[in-house]
């Protein structure tokens, strides 16, 4: 103990014996002698001292301590390194399975970047069957319940079983314990020679999967079809950039789009969906909707939380339609994803996209293109209208869209907003 502590610490004793000592006058029944007034100014000067002096000091010595030295500054620096650089992926998440630090080879295997996993639960990377059994066990042993191991499966390779070794860490400056996930190929039986054997030969290279360079050369014509379309829409008119982007992710990328703009309130833009006369009615309940009546709609516009989940587990994350019946149980959706239109920035507008039935779910690298794209979709709605009004651009990227969807506009209001400014 330093010289201030143990100064600091006498101090804080004497203190203690002194509140102790005005209790017990405090507790003396009133005499002619006694004056109870002498007793609380007293009281009053103690507890001055702890403002003034006491509590400056602890401050001082709490910051103090906060501070690491060269030397441990240096260790943390090699442990991150050795961290990123370790062969196998490795990630450190909380009790709730919420990443919060992953590796290069991580990021590799899961096929999303750091920034973009960062902040969402591992759980959802796995295929439905396996997220309770994973989520029970990382909270088992974030209790200190011992280290855990078992099988899991990525949504993106259902066919190639992972095990997943779990064990709890204890990060410097902070209350809580984390949990360290380490993954290796195979499943859990018979791997007890291989995973030695893992850590000291690096993993051959993957071969490449043609299955996988076609979706990402879908996704990028994906980005580019949305580029082009938002660079030939005049500025200003937040609504109809807004309508436009939802036709572009509704040919053939989504099943189901629905577009909310955040003008002072939410409002429901347009719904696209099937071309199926048996869609024809819940296209009008989405219309009819109230976007604040939809949980994670007004979570996006509320806080700028994005979603990505695959067979939801609330089912009524989208609300109701008149019946009572949930809208993600009605439509059989799958797979959703609901972006907010804002980063960087407050906040214009909310996409919400929907698979259904037996189609692909959507992955973690379409969830990072349609945030690229959220982007791109925010920066053209803030984009202030011109005091000359531009010419009519033919409108070509999206004449696809109208063989692929069917749209539903909410009724027009009488007199409708005038939009904000950026």
């Amino acid at each position: 103990m330093t010289q201030t502590e143990d100064g600091f610490g006498d101090e804080l004793a004497d203190f203690v014996r002194r509140v102790g000592e005005l209790r017990t006058a405090r507790a003396r029944p009133v005499g002619e002698h006694a004056d109870h007034s002498v007793v609380l100014d007293a009281a009053l000067f103690e507890l001055q001292h702890v403002a003034e002096q006491l509590w400056p000091r602890y401050e001082q010595m709490a910051a103090g301590s906060g501070v690491p030295s060269p030397e441990e500054r240096q260790e943390r620096l090699l442990l991150k390194a050795l961290f990123q650089r370790m062969p196998l992926p490795v990630l450190l998440v909380d009790r709730e399975t919420v990443v919060r630090r992953l590796n290069f080879a991580a990021t590799g295997l899961t096929g999303a970047r750091a920034g973009y996993a960062t902040g969402r639960p591992l759980a959802a990377l796995l295929t439905p069957g396996d997220r309770a059994a994973f989520r029970s066990q990382a909270a088992a042993v974030a209790r200190g319940e011992g280290d855990r191991g078992l099988t899991v499966r990525l949504q993106q390779r259902p066919d190639e079983p992972l095990l997943a070794t779990l064990t709890a860490l204890r990060p410097p400056d902070e209350p809580l314990p984390a949990v360290l996930v380490v993954f290796q190929a195979g499943g859990a039986q018979g791997k007890a020679g291989s995973v030695q054997g893992s850590a000291a030969t690096p993993p051959r290279p993957r071969a490449p999967d043609l299955a996988e360079s076609t979706r990402h050369a879908e996704l990028m014509d994906l980005v580019g079809a949305m580029a082009d379309t938002l660079l030939q829409l005049p500025p200003g008119e937040r609504e109809s950039i807004l309508d436009r982007a939802a036709r572009v992710l509704c040919a053939g990328f989504a099943q189901w789009v629905v577009a909310d703009l955040v003008d002072g309130g939410l409002r429901r833009v347009i719904s696209l969906g099937p071309k199926d006369p048996a869609a024809a009615s819940l296209l009008r309940v989405m219309a009819d909707q109230d976007p604040a009546s939809c949980p994670v709609v007004l979570e996006a516009a509320r806080a700028g939380n994005g979603v990505l989940q695959v067979q939801p587990e609330d089912v009524e994350g989208f609300g109701h339609d008149a019946s009572g019946t949930p809208v993600l149980a009605r439509a059989e959706v799958s797979s959703l994803m609901c972006v907010p239109l804002g980063a960087p920035g407050p906040v214009a507008g909310v996409l919400t996209l929907f698979r259904t039935g037996s189609a692909r779910p959507f992955s973690m690298a379409e969830g990072q293109a349609v945030d690229v794209m959220s982007r791109h979709i925010a920066l053209a709605m803030r984009r202030p209208a011109p005091d000359v009004t531009p010419s009519a651009v033919p409108d070509t990227a999206v004449d696809s869209d109208e063989r692929s969807c069917a749209s539903a506009s909410p009724p027009s209001p009488s007199s409708p907003p005038t939009p904000s400014s950026p």
